[in-house]
């Protein structure tokens, strides 16, 4: 007597796979049965409110906002003429070490320190003196220039 071709295991597989075609095929006659037929293009659309919620209403005409095209602003608001600040400031210097050749001055205006070098300088300068000087942006910030003694201390 010879041993059949299919085993066991084989069988069980294919019993699952047609259960699953099956299941599968009457899925699908389900889908097709629950079908709306002839849905409308008015069922289809949505609205967005006032709120930016979606909706199935229409927007009431009565709340229309009319807006001008001329208000609104994409990129940033332009800015007024802005008055030209005087590039000569007034100071005091709070510090300065002459055999470096560097020191600070204390803006009157800003309350700022702003850093001076030997090489800007015009007239020489110590401690607690009022000096006039011109701001320019150095590499690690602003840099007085054109450093001249107003009154000294």
């Amino acid at each position: 007597m010879s041993k059949s071709q299919e085993t066991w295991n084989k069988k069980e597989t294919e019993k699952k796979r047609q259960k699953k075609k099956k299941d599968k095929e009457q899925k699908k006659q389900e889908r097709r049965a629950n079908v709306k037929e002839g849905s409308s293009f008015d069922d289809m659309i949505a609205y967005v409110d006032e709120n930016g919620q979606i909706t199935s209403t229409p927007p009431d005409p009565n709340k229309k906002v009319v807006i001008n095209n001329e208000d609104i602003v994409i990129s940033i608001a332009k800015q007024e003429n802005i008055k030209p600040a005087d590039p000569i400031r007034k100071g005091i210097v709070s510090f300065f070490n002459s055999s470096k050749g560097y020191g600070f001055i204390k803006d009157l205006e800003t309350q700022d320190s702003v850093f001076v070098h030997i090489n800007g300088l015009i007239d020489s300068i110590k401690e607690n003196d009022k000096v006039t000087f011109e701001v320019e942006m150095g590499q690690k910030g602003p840099n007085a220039v054109k450093v001249k003694l107003t009154s000294p201390n």
